[in-house]
């Protein structure tokens, strides 16, 4: 049989359409692609460009780094114009109140302290963002220590201290500092002390591990360890002033550019989240990332680093602020444009099936063409949560049916493992996405059903064969009643993604009616969202039996539960479901006549 190559359109930190070539040594023929259920095929997916064809068959000649394969869109690279930046910082009457507390305490006790707000408040306060997050960095104190005056002095004057939490620094896990932290006026403050780090590398061990020193430092050279130069700003309570010690932080804050105040490599390999944190950052306020910054993030000591010595909580962390974020598309571009993806998402040592090379790019594709749908029917018609569940399990969909064996043997969804092991984040997270893709997959052998104009005839679904015997229609009520409480009110989110795999124009390789796509794309979404509350289902998963366990056994004549009142309640609900105007005493009496014709179960 041919090989076949799948050439998939990504797009880059720059705006250029690439391709991405996969190959497969024994391809499905051209129509099970198109309905395949394999992992890492998507037949829906049309992200700047999608395209099928044979090895011994190429495609139209490319030039460059990618000829060979089809060439797309290519697009100029976006330069953000310059950034509005205040030339002052305005001060909330809240954060007035905390700033006047502060100095009372280091004026009270004579503590000679600076007290400065470190990093993102300054940052955002300039750019006339509103902050919350505020950090306050010490010149001569630990914050522990500091948060310990301030008691002291609540105390003095007869007013309620308040609870210290402190978290340990742990160097080995790239958590330089302790950190205090308190309340004061119902706003959380976190206080560290300034740093300098002195780093002792053994050059002969390749992740180039360090022995840290830490003592405290001047204001100019904690800065210099901050993650990038925007972020290095202070704003100096004492003086009333913004200081800028890299020299550098305004101006790159203007011009829209993620820099790191030293050398990017070694700014990285102190402490690997920060290549997360620059892309983050890069993301969500369209920043253009340096090209040596890039440069080091992508460099293999850094991605070693990255996998080995963060704590996977962080980077779960990381992960779940760019995807809650407004740019998660761009941001998980950054991620695989710096060869950091399988560092982030890291899978088990072994699993099935293989993936081809390439496969970082086609969860980004996945994830594109997810986030220009749920942006056209409207963000706001589903909660925080279902858009960050949504985005995850369009990111994950290739990985829809890979998975793993556990200790035990048992086949566990890669997915699984990404949510529970790579990104450390909630059981349920992973369970609902999982759910998500079982549920998308059956979805989409539903939409043709729901969106016809023409009375349906045969219904056939490989995933649910037997019903009760009832007309065509209600049986089309049934299924989708199943498939709706099966995933409860993450039903419009699996719909939306199903749109992914649902195949319209597949084969087409114009990218000039890609609006066209996706409108339609939108016009079915709406077809079956309408379908569905046609039918009367919107809150099905709220129905309640008509008949309970108890009436069932009475109507069996049997003593205890088992798998035949099981069997029952599922034919009960179905029941239910062809006749939603049924009343109890009906579907009592439907189960009795069924039961009847039955030889009595003992």
């Amino acid at each position: 049989m041919k090989a076949l190559g799948i050439a998939v359109a990504a797009v880059s930190t720059q705006n250029t359409i690439r391709p991405y070539l996969f190959n497969f040594r024994n391809p499905p023929s051209p129509r099970t692609l198109l309905r395949s259920s394999l992992p890492l095929f998507l037949p829906a997916l049309k992200l700047k460009g999608f395209s099928i064809f044979s090895a011994q068959q190429p495609p139209p000649p490319a030039s460059g780094l990618y000829a060979g394969v089809t060439t797309m869109v290519e697009q100029s690279a976006y330069l953000p114009s310059s950034v509005q930046v205040k030339d002052h910082i305005d001060i909330t009457p809240k954060e007035e109140q905390i700033f006047n507390r502060l100095l009372q305490v280091v004026e009270h006790y004579n503590l000679g302290t600076q007290l400065r707000v470190a990093g993102g408040w300054v940052r955002d306060k300039l750019l006339g963002k509103e902050c919350y997050d505020i950090d306050i960095a010490l010149d001569n104190m630990y914050g522990r220590e500091f948060c310990e005056k301030v008691n002291e002095y609540l105390s003095a004057f007869g007013e309620e201290t308040q609870g210290v939490g402190v978290i340990q620094c742990n160097p080995d896990q790239s958590k330089h500092l302790e950190t205090a932290r308190m309340r004061l006026f119902d706003v959380w403050i976190d206080f560290v002390n300034l740093r300098a780090e002195d780093y002792i590398e053994n050059s002969r061990i390749p992740t180039m591990v360090c022995k840290y020193e830490l003592k405290f430092g001047t204001a100019k050279q904690d800065a210099e360890r901050r993650d990038l130069t925007i972020n290095s700003l202070f704003y100096n309570i004492n003086t009333r002033s913004v200081e800028d010690l890299t020299e550098r932080g305004i101006a790159d804050l203007k011009s829209g550019k993620i820099v790191t105040p030293l050398s990017p490599k070694q700014t990285f390999l102190d402490d690997p989240l920060r290549v997360l944190r620059a892309i983050r950052f890069g993301a969500r306020f369209g920043f253009i990332l340096d090209e040596e910054l890039k440069k080091a993030a992508a460099d293999e000591d850094v991605r070693v680093a990255i996998a080995d010595k963060i704590s996977r909580e962080r980077i779960g962390h990381e992960i779940d602020l760019m995807i809650s974020g407004d740019q998660p598309v761009k941001a998980m571009t950054y991620i695989a444009d710096l060869k950091s993806f399988w560092a982030v998402f890291s899978l088990p040592s072994d699993f099935e099936p293989s993936i081809p090379d390439g496969c970082d790019r086609l969860c980004v594709a996945c994830l594109d063409s997810a986030w220009k749908l749920l942006n056209l029917i409207g963000r706001s018609s589903f909660s925080d949560d279902q858009r960050r569940l949504c985005l995850y399990a369009a990111l994950f969909l290739p990985f829809r049916e890979t998975v793993y064996r556990d200790n035990k043997a048992k086949k566990i969804p890669v997915v699984n493992y990404i949510f529970r092991n790579s990104l450390k984040l909630k059981a349920i997270d992973a369970e609902t996405v999982i759910s998500l893709h079982t549920v998308t997959k059956k979805f989409v052998t539903l939409i043709p059903l729901l969106v016809s104009k023409e009375d349906i005839q045969v219904l056939e679904i490989d995933w649910k064969r037997d019903t009760i015997e009832v007309p065509i229609a209600s049986k089309l009520r049934i299924l989708t009643g199943f498939l709706l409480r099966e995933i409860k009110e993450f039903w419009r989110v699996a719909l939306l993604l199903s749109m992914q795999l649902h195949p319209v124009d597949i084969v087409s390789t114009s990218f000039s009616n890609d609006n066209f796509e996706l409108d339609k794309r939108n016009g079915i979404f709406k077809e079956v969202e309408n379908a569905v509350r046609t039918l009367g289902l919107e809150k099905v998963w709220e129905l309640k039996p008509l008949v309970n366990g108890k009436e069932i056994i009475d109507i069996l004549e049997i003593k205890n539960g088992g798998p035949v009142v099981r069997e029952w309640q599922q034919k009960l609900l179905e029941w239910q479901l062809a006749h939603p105007s049924g009343t109890a005493k009906e579907c009592r009496d439907w189960m009795e006549q069924k039961q009847s014709k039955r030889p009595r179960t003992e």
